[in-house]
């Protein structure tokens, strides 16, 4: 490839960035699904942040048991633009920029839901996103508020391309990426992935004013995480179960709305289950046809993020993608404890030159930021969620999780092993549970109902396509169609995918 020279915007931390430009938010706040749980540090009887260390680096750090040297961890059949998309969703919903790594656990109060007003402003630890799946990454606060975004010709139409690549975001000169979340700029593929849906938008606003495209796109986005992305992530049982228990109005079994009516994050979801997206993660990725193996972190091709896009480098989704059926495209990794080489030893521009060698593991830094948040132990939630899940079954989860012998293999000591089996850190549980009960395909019982809980709390409480009784999706973006005035019963079924956005954008 003929060298791009392109100036370079400023680095920030991958997936810790303090998000410039948010900062000033203050849409919710973070709190305990299960706020009556011992953690699982307590249970453990750790005493200090250093004994929480030292579990971490068995379980998290360089040759530990998630570190994938052997690279052992197959691929499982999910579409590699699936890591991606999970990102895109997560920034969507969550914010944190107040914890530290390191100084201990947080205090009781900062996690808990309080009906005084004050308190709960002063003392709560704030989520600097709105827990809804409503684009705020794309709209920002709309084009009379955030004008930066938009195109000033057509009224709502958001900008796109810049003046090295037509197929990128909007960009000042220096590079930095002009949209609503400046996380979703943080590597080459989740940054293509806000300009597709920014082209969507563009595309749906054809015929349309700004507030009915908004919507009408809001409502196919969350669509997409529900019927899509979660029916393919979480277990068949449990996601069946609960589309019939929203279906009868019996849904979402746990109340997460705080005492100001807003919903309410869960540490369990935001520090455990939704990082299940880590083990998924490939030390190589198709960009297009002329870069058919990248590596994640390869500054060589800008793949780190925060900078202009060459117009070489711009992403073929067919590649990443269930798009054209007569084109190979990437997978996942298994969904499995294991973490590829590259997300173990973090390289200098993703977590900075004198980083300890810890530190430098994602496993670790979730780890350790599950004790920092209070976590419960897996088997404690798992035992709490079977009284309101009828397919989690404590007693056979353990004896098929195999965890005191997994510890052994990796030459732990007999009562470690056996402490460790009995009060697991819940993002190694839920991992192990999807290897073993989800068979590296799928999230297990217990990380899928955490996901369902917050994510149908999201659906239901705010404005949703499950509210908008008239609404369906258009049957011309289904990839199964023939007469959008009649479809047939065929399309009428098909089910809306991301693939059907990238042939919709691209048509």
């Amino acid at each position: 490839m003929p060298e791009t020279k392109l100036p370079k915007a400023e680095k920030h931390v991958h997936g810790m960035t303090k998000a410039k430009g948010c900062s000033h938010l203050r849409l919710g706040s973070f709190c305990k699904l299960f706020p009556n749980l011992d953690t699982w540090a307590d249970d453990y009887h750790i005493k200090t942040p250093k004994e929480a260390d030292h579990v971490a680096e068995l379980l998290g750090g360089v040759n530990g048991v998630m570190h994938d040297s052997q690279l052992s961890s197959k691929n499982s059949t999910l579409p590699a633009a699936y890591t991606f998309f999970a990102q895109f969703i997560d920034h969507d919903v969550t914010l944190d920029t107040t914890t530290q790594l390191h100084g201990g656990e947080q205090p009781k109060s900062k996690l808990e839901m309080v009906s005084c007003p004050v308190k709960h402003h002063d003392d709560s630890l704030p989520n600097l996103r709105s827990a809804s799946l409503d684009l705020d990454c794309i709209y920002g606060f709309g084009p009379e508020a955030s004008p930066h975004l938009y195109d000033d010709t057509q009224h709502g139409r958001i900008l796109t391309g810049n003046e090295f690549n037509p197929n990128d975001l909007a960009r000042t000169s220096a590079g930095t990426a002009l949209i609503g979340d400046p996380r979703n700029d943080e590597n080459i593929f989740v940054s293509q992935l806000q300009l597709l849906f920014i082209k969507f938008h563009n595309k749906r606003l054809i015929g349309r004013d700004f507030e009915e495209a908004k919507t009408d796109v809001i409502y196919h986005y969350q669509y997409l995480v529900l019927h899509d992305f979660l029916k393919r992530i979480c277990d068949n049982e449990v996601f069946d179960y609960v589309l019939d228990e929203i279906q009868h109005e019996q849904y979402p079994k746990f109340n997460i709305i705080d005492p100001h009516g807003k919903i309410c994050m869960p540490v369990e979801f935001s520090v455990a289950a939704y990082r299940f997206g880590h083990s998924l993660v490939r030390s190589l990725y198709p960009i297009n046809k002329d870069f058919p193996a990248v590596e994640l972190f390869d500054e060589r091709f800008s793949t780190t993020g925060f900078s202009h896009v060459p117009p070489e480098l711009t992403v073929d989704w067919r590649y990443l993608l269930d798009v054209d059926k007569k084109q190979n495209y990437a997978r996942c990794k298994a969904f499995d404890p294991l973490l590829t080489d590259e997300l173990i030893r973090l390289p200098n521009p993703i977590v900075g030159k004198f980083a300890p060698e810890n530190d430098r593991s994602l496993a670790f830094r979730n780890l350790l930021r599950g004790y920092v948040m209070r976590l419960p132990s897996g088997q404690k939630v798992a035992k709490e969620l079977s009284d309101h899940y009828p397919m989690i079954k404590p007693g056979n989860l353990n004896n098929k999780l195999k965890l005191e012998e997994l510890f052994e293999e990796h030459c732990f000591e007999k009562k470690e092993a056996n402490n460790l089996a009995k009060h697991t850190p819940l993002f190694f549980y839920i991992l192990r549970e999807a290897e073993m009960v989800g068979e590296g395909e799928k999230l297990g019982p217990v990380g899928s109902a955490i996901l369902l809980e917050v994510f149908g709390s999201m659906l239901l409480h705010c404005n949703s396509f499950l509210h908008a009784k008239d609404w369906q999706v258009d049957c011309c973006l289904k990839s199964v169609k023939d007469n959008c005035e009649s479809p047939s019963e065929e399309a009428k079924e098909a089910t809306f995918t991301l693939a059907d956005v990238v042939r919709y954008v691209n048509s």
